[in-house]
């Protein structure tokens, strides 16, 4: 049902990277929160090849939000390693690819902002897909609840059938599981078909 309007999800390469942050909180009147994870998954040929995580030490605290969110408090974050020391090991992964982001508008600012503030250089990348933005028609069509940035990774986790990895947390959002979760989302919807 509606299928046609996934048919942007059937133009992904078969090789990409996932990636997901858990940060400090949400932006504010400070600016944009800091990373506190960065989770990469890597596909090739429509499967899960590879996964890493990354812990960067933030320089704000982390609030009580987001510490129910991610599970990680102020003191574990203070023994991660500085986000420019990750760097070189970061864009060993993105260097060329396409970078597929649930909720991309919120993780690749910060991801930047980042770069930018530690006078780093982003490497050349194919570009940033938001599978989130992409899969609004469809969920709208199908009356998902949907936020202003689109269907939540846990909706479609539901709809798709997908085991849910942030139930084997606890609920808890850790940046690598939930790259995975957004790997089974997108290839999910890449090949959805309600009568299988």
């Amino acid at each position: 049902m509606y299928n046609e309007l996934l048919w942007i999800f059937t133009q992904l390469p078969d090789d990409y990277i996932v990636l997901d942050t858990e940060t400090t909180g949400l932006p504010d009147e400070n600016g944009l929160p800091d990373i506190v994870t960065i989770g990469m998954t890597v596909v090739r040929k429509r499967e899960i090849a590879e996964s890493v995580e990354f812990k960067t030490r933030p320089q704000k605290q982390i609030s009580e939000e987001a510490q129910s969110i991610h599970g990680i408090s102020n003191g574990q974050a203070a023994e991660f390693e500085s986000f420019d020391s990750e760097w070189y090991q970061i864009t060993g992964y993105l260097k060329d690819q396409l970078i597929v982001i649930h909720n991309a508008s919120f993780d690749w600012p910060i991801l930047l902002d980042h770069v930018a503030r530690h006078g780093l250089t982003m490497p050349p990348i194919q570009g940033v897909f938001c599978s989130q933005k992409a899969a609004i028609p469809w969920a709208q069509a199908r009356d998902l609840p949907c936020s202003h940035r689109g269907p939540s990774l846990d909706t479609l986790t539901k709809v798709l059938c997908v085991e849910n990895l942030r139930d084997k947390r606890g609920g808890y959002h850790e940046a690598v599981a939930d790259c995975q979760l957004a790997v089974k989302v997108v290839e999910g919807l890449r090949k959805y078909n309600p009568q299988n």
